[in-house]
């Protein structure tokens, strides 16, 4: 999941249930505000391990590194115990008030836990139990980026703020929608340039959607009595809902791939369902036979009945016959991690001049026909087997 959402539904939690009140205001710092604060950093703090990749001249750093130490249950009481004895330490040099080192240490072991969640949801996979094992599990019931899960965490923050007061509903009330509205639109776009276009319908759908939340609760003042506690409740409700929906969504994308699998009688390796955008109804089937993937598309509004009948139209990526050069390069380190890390790999190898090209690529990540497929990684020979040079394919 990316960093922002994660510290969006940092601060959702530290509203809803530590008592936080909003991060953005003039007001002087408050145990609820640092609440909030801590609940935000907590959820947030993982992906500092994206700093090392950055620095890191190593080419493998993402693969070995990210969602690792940071990302580990085994870690999180360390973690959760620094930053508490950290926060603690600054509102005493700063003669701040701040929640007691108990509580502060539950806030951000909460904050912390949730990214761990969030992206052990997504497909990229967490090494949940480093050091003791560097595995990655990935549950494979979110997009890495999921636009709806961030307004799921967000919208419910701003509504809860939008009723504490009635002082200029109308014209804030407004503001929000539009605002939000224009966020749909981007969001749109961006999925559109990545090659999932969003349908008319659904963002006619969305921009209903906001409207009710933003102007509906105003109906007969119900939306002042109700807590900016219970606001922020609400919403982490409708997320537990949103991830349920999507666990029943791969449960049912899986019965599928598994249907397929069976109909064409495929030697089964590795069988996977992966979300794709832009909603919950959207899947990509991906099986990993001895000689290359198989994959379908899937809406789970369209009807499936593998057979004769009703063939289903599907994709194969077969690898590239066995040959003295994919054999050496399968052999190099830095392809050792990399088929450690892959899923779904296909091997490929073709001629350039008096050159040899073997790339590796891990069809769990959605390919655009314009530019390369992410996460590929080449090896280049020349006609002695010797290595000219290997690394990331760059768009």
């Amino acid at each position: 999941m990316d960093t922002i959402t994660h510290g969006i539904a940092g601060a959702l939690i530290g509203k809803a249930f530590f008592g936080g009140e909003d991060l953005f205001t003039r007001q002087p710092l408050t145990q609820r505000r640092v609440a909030a604060i801590a609940a935000t950093l907590g959820a947030i703090f993982p992906d500092v391990d994206i700093v090392r990749d950055v620095v890191s001249r190593d080419p493998m750093t993402l693969l070995t590194w990210h969602r690792s130490w940071t990302h580990s249950l085994v870690m999180l009481p360390v973690f959760a115990l620094g930053l508490a004895a950290l926060t603690r330490y600054v509102a005493r040099k700063r003669a701040m008030s701040s929640p007691s080192f108990a509580l502060l240490l539950l806030i951000y072991a909460v904050g912390i836990g949730s990214h761990i969640f969030l992206d052990y949801v997504t497909s990229f996979g967490t090494m949940l139990w480093t050091p003791l094992s560097r595995t990655r599990e990935s549950w494979d019931l979110l997009f890495i980026v999921d636009f709806t899960l961030s307004a799921v965490v967000l919208v419910p923050q701003f509504v809860a703020a939008l009723y504490r007061a009635r002082e200029g509903f109308p014209r804030r009330a407004l503001q929000m929608w539009l605002g939000f509205s224009a966020c749909a639109g981007l969001a749109a776009w961006l999925l559109t340039a990545a090659e999932f276009p969003p349908s008319l319908a659904a963002m006619l759908a969305v921009l209903c959607i906001l409207a009710v939340l933003f102007f509906a609760p105003a109906a007969g003042g119900w939306g002042y009595r109700v807590s900016f506690k219970n606001w922020n409740r609400a919403g982490f409700a409708v997320f537990a809902a949103y991830i349920g929906l999507a666990a029943l969504a791969h449960h049912a994308a899986m019965t599928r791939v598994e249907k397929f699998a069976e109909e064409k009688g495929l030697p089964v390796e590795t069988l996977g369902a992966l979300p794709l955008p832009p909603s919950v109804l959207h899947w990509d089937g991906l099986v990993r036979t001895p000689r290359g993937v198989y994959e379908i598309r899937m809406n789970l509004l369209d009807p499936f009945s593998p057979g004769p009948q009703d063939p289903i139209v599907y994709s194969y990526y077969p690898d590239a016959p066995p040959n003295e050069f994919l054999a050496v390069a399968r052999r190099l380190p830095n392809v050792q991690t990399y088929l450690r890390f892959a899923r779904f790999p296909v091997y490929r190898s073709r001629k350039e001049g008096g050159n040899t090209v073997v790339e590796f690529t891990d069809l769990r990540f959605f390919r655009s026909r314009r530019r390369p497929a992410p996460f590929t990684y080449q090896v280049v020979f020349d006609a002695e087997e010797n290595v000219l040079e290997q690394g990331w394919v760059k768009e």
